[in-house]
């Protein structure tokens, strides 16, 4: 199986950072996942854009987007439910 490189957005980082440290962790590591399987079970393609995701965790949710070509995730939100569409 492919392995994939993951990368997280500037504003990604920062939303992690605000998370609560023990939600922080879980959510780092299942982005960590990613690279092993980017469409996970429970993973939801999104109409938004080509080729974007969205990953719940709890009450987080992962927005992210794969680049098969170059064997690529990039996240880029990780927002409470309530602010994810917004």
């Amino acid at each position: 199986m492919k392995q994939y490189q993951v990368e997280v957005t500037k504003g990604a980082k920062k939303q992690l950072a605000a998370l609560p440290p023990k939600d922080a962790r879980r959510i780092d590591r299942r982005i960590l996942l990613l690279e092993a399987d980017p469409r996970p079970p429970g993973s939801k393609k999104l109409q938004i854009e080509e080729n974007v995701y969205r990953l719940r965790h709890g009450d987080y949710r992962i927005i992210y987007k794969v680049n098969d070509g170059v064997s690529l995730v990039t996240v880029l939100r990780v927002v409470h439910r309530r602010d994810v569409y917004r």
